[in-house]
């Protein structure tokens, strides 16, 4: 009796031991597969990006619908207010962030270039129509125009590349005139107090600027493929490919969800940021709210990275394919 006992004590021992040592969780018995068993995070963190008009995060933080999924295995869903694409893909790179969740592919590039690990794991939303440059005088009204002009905008951005596409069109670069490197809102108010010539703007602030009189000097179409992504790291995903699935069945819950509440979703954008009803409907048919990732999205994505790479924002060639998920 004394052997089988200490016999069974040993066992617990070893049972407490290899259980201590232990870093990764096992996901709670739902008929997930063996392949996916584990994970390893005590949190998901993720950004929240509600401008230019990002009607998906808006409704999914409002509705919680990753917190109800992620409830699953018991990890709080945390938001983070970082709204550039290098503060996004800097958390991502620190571990700070698991998920940047609408984050512009021109971001992504240039985090890939400088070696950041990060890949895309599905589409956010393509709006070319959506960004646009504008001007407070009158006498501008080309591109050639804008020669010597101060232009304010957000660096490193889906905007930024707007205006050099633009600009080349009258055989200008970005040397040609004086760039001012700002957020949207602070664009908004240099470009109202006159402090520049023109903006690079977009949603609520582009819309309030237009109905103010504005010139809308162009948008992203034709110059741009606008297109916004969600990513992760391929360490996360290596480590939490169960996670990173889920992740994306909250993004789909999500969409399902717009398409069979229109009227809903757009009563709540309206009050998240503060524009009228027909102001959230006007501007919602410029989105593509589509989570799937084309042929014509990846050469867009070339397109960019090749923009990016003969303008000297790179300094290394990045491999479009390389940078989406496995």
């Amino acid at each position: 009796m004394k052997k089988n006992l200490l016999i069974t004590l040993v066992l617990a021992l070893i049972v407490v031991t290899v259980t201590g040592c232990s870093t990764k969780n096992e996901i709670p018995s739902n008929g997930t597969s063996e392949e996916a068993k584990f994970y390893n995070a005590s949190k998901i963190a993720v950004t929240y990006v509600k401008s230019p008009l990002n009607v998906p995060s808006i409704i999914e933080k409002n509705k919680g619908f990753f917190q109800q999924h992620f409830d699953e295995y018991n990890l709080p869903v945390e938001y983070s207010n970082l709204t550039t694409g290098p503060e996004q893909t800097q958390a991502l790179a620190s571990g700070d962030l698991q998920f940047l969740n609408a984050v512009g592919a021109t971001s992504v590039i240039l985090a890939a270039s400088n070696g950041s690990d990060i890949k895309i794991i599905s589409m956010y939303s393509r709006s070319p129509k959506a960004f646009m440059l504008f001007a407070n005088d009158s006498q501008i009204k080309t591109a050639a125009d804008l020669k010597g002009k101060k232009v304010a905008g957000p660096k490193g951005t889906i905007l930024h590349e707007l205006l050099i596409a633009y600009l080349k069109t009258a055989g200008l670069t970005e040397k040609d005139i004086e760039f001012i490197s700002l957020g949207i809102p602070d664009s908004q108010a240099a470009l109202v107090s006159g402090e520049v010539d023109a903006a690079l703007l977009a949603g609520p602030a582009a819309y309030n600027i237009k109905k103010a009189g504005n010139m809308v000097l162009t948008t992203g179409e034709g110059l741009v493929d606008a297109t916004i992504v969600v990513a992760t790291s391929q360490k996360f995903y290596d480590e939490n490919k169960v996670l990173v699935d889920t992740y994306l069945k909250a993004q789909k819950f999500t969409l399902d969800y717009m398409r069979k509440n229109y009227d809903e979703i757009v009563q709540i954008t309206a009050e998240e940021t503060e524009l009228s009803i027909d102001a959230v409907k006007e501007m919602y048919t410029m989105y593509d709210f589509i989570m799937e990732i084309t042929d014509k999205d990846i050469e867009g994505m070339k397109k960019t990275e090749q923009f990016l790479f003969d303008n000297k924002m790179i300094d290394n060639h990045v491999d479009i394919t390389d940078i989406l998920i496995k």
